[in-house]
């Protein structure tokens, strides 16, 4: 961490308080990280929104999301003593005079002998970003004091919808505060197993000499969801599967299977080789993307609602990648994400090349499984290496398959896996942007992603093929695949149940 707990007041502040994020990730993970003992004992988080709410009204919703989402740390004593830091103001803040209750409210609780750090939320739509850094300016309010009066700056995702909106957004945040007081949010970054492969390639030695073209075959990495759109039907049909998932967090896990190890753990060096991989991906032409991506719609999406009936937006798809650089020059990585699938599951699949030579025979029309390392990052983090053994007590010899596994359920049994957003949260407040993106980051990424996604967005574009809920996705993803002799493997939660 690049520092430590504040000893000075500390004031979250989150717009859009109102909202389903808040209720069901901040205030929960707030909450844990208080009984944990990592917050300042000077603590206030105060929400904001158009929402007319008391103080009281929100803390009771917010009473009711804890008891739900932080059930295993539910203590009715520690909530008596936390519900005292959480506060409530209504107003808009990309509106003239609709920040008027916040400022009365930070006058009044920090004044000049009690002011500290303050850290802003933004849970709300990126167009409202500028208007709300505007009149918090106004208000003296991104005004740092001292360096332990910190001003940070947290905001979600979708950051913009192309390169153009996102560098738009880059350049309306600059106008108010320093990069290095804006955290970019991308909670696929803190999950346990994502931030272990760092650990498990870097600080072992046994895989990083293997960890390159000469040995690697290609690389899958799937996020699968099981869920629908549900309500959220009018959000995703304006960005669909590119923009929710592939932009943000596939790519960023990407970047953290195939960077380059930097000379120390900090936020800087670590985003610098992240933006060099990200700087290596072949960006291709929009023909060319149309055919490196296959895209599916499961079938009932166009009658969920907020959805056009003539929608083409895919809820599936799986793309082909290239990174062009020493190590992984030939090596293809395949992307895949969607709704509606079997199972929801995070996995990386890394398949490593054949032996040049076999001499054992096999039976006749089997082929050799070659080694497979799955570093599964939800639901049950893990790591499972797979390899060939010799079966015993046959009359012939005869090779079977087998895992070597970690999991941290088995490992770390007296530990729980933290929720991403307690962690990020955490690191925002100390100051620590090792989990979150850069502006270069964010705008290499989309570079990358327009394209494809101009391939179905274009008046001629592709179209999404249909597929069953409760399947893998759509058949043109084993086409994708099939095209170099390759075929998707199943999720490793699949293959062993």
């Amino acid at each position: 961490m690049n520092g430590s707990i504040p000893e000075l007041p500390l004031t979250v502040v989150i717009f859009g308080a109102s909202g389903d994020l808040t209720a069901r990730k901040l205030v929960p993970s707030l909450y844990r990280l208080y009984v944990k003992g990592r917050l300042p004992t000077n603590l206030q988080i105060v929400g904001v929104s158009r929402t007319p709410l008391s103080h009281h009204e929100f803390c009771q919703r917010m009473e009711r999301s804890v008891r739900e989402f932080a059930n295993k740390e539910w203590s009715p004593e520690i909530w008596a003593t936390f519900s005292k830091t959480i506060f409530y103001t209504p107003g808009d803040g990309a509106s003239d005079g609709g920040l008027t209750n916040l400022e009365k409210f930070l006058v009044e609780r920090e004044a000049p002998s009690k002011g500290g750090a303050r850290l802003y939320y933004f849970s709300v739509s990126p167009e409202l970003y500028e208007g709300i850094l505007k009149r918090l300016d106004s208000a003296g309010f991104l005004e740092e004091q001292s360096a332990e009066k910190w001003r940070r700056l947290v905001v979600e995702k979708p950051f913009g919808k192309n390169l153009e909106s996102a560098k738009t957004l880059n350049l309306a945040m600059g106008r108010y505060l320093r990069e290095d007081q804006i955290y970019r949010i991308d909670h696929y970054l803190a999950k346990e197993n994502v931030q272990n492969l760092l650990v498990f390639r870097f600080a072992n030695t046994i895989f990083e000499p293997l960890w390159n073209h000469s040995y690697i075959d290609h690389v899958q990495l799937t996020v699968a969801e099981s869920v629908l759109v549900g309500n959220r039907g009018d959000y995703y049909d304006q960005a669909g599967v590119i923009r929710d998932m592939f932009q943000n967090h596939l790519l960023q896990v990407l970047t953290v299977m195939t960077m380059e190890a930097p000379s120390k753990y900090s936020a800087d060096l670590l985003r610098n080789e992240k933006v060099k991989v990200l700087e290596a991906i072949t960006i291709p032409t929009v023909e060319e993307a149309s055919n490196q991506i296959a895209l599916g719609q499961y079938q009932g999406y166009l009658e969920e609602k907020g959805v056009p009936k003539n929608s083409k937006t895919p809820t599936f798809a799986s793309i082909k990648l290239d990174i062009d650089n020493w190590r992984w020059r030939g090596v293809p990585f395949y992307l895949r994400s969607g709704k509606g699938m079997r199972n929801r599951a995070s996995e990386i699949l890394i398949q490593f090349r054949c032996p040049p030579h076999l001499m054992f025979p096999l039976p006749p029309g089997s082929s050799l499984q070659c080694n497979r390392l799955a570093v599964c990052i939800q639901p049950d983090e893990g790591i499972h290496l797979n390899f060939q053994t010799k079966v015993p007590d046959q009359e012939k010899l005869v090779l079977k398959p087998a895992d070597m596994e970690f999991t941290y359920g088995k490992a770390y049994s007296s530990f729980s896996i933290p929720e991403s957003y307690e962690r990020l949260l955490l690191d925002a407040i100390l100051g620590d942007a090792s989990l979150f993106m850069r502006s270069d980051e964010i705008e290499r990424s989309w570079a990358i992603m327009d394209p494809f996604i101009q391939a179905y967005e274009q008046a001629n574009g592709i179209c999404p093929q249909s597929y069953p809920i409760g399947s893998m996705g759509p058949e043109n993803s084993e086409a994708l695949l099939a095209k170099t002799g390759r075929e998707w493997i199943p999720l490793y939660a699949e293959r062993n149940t």
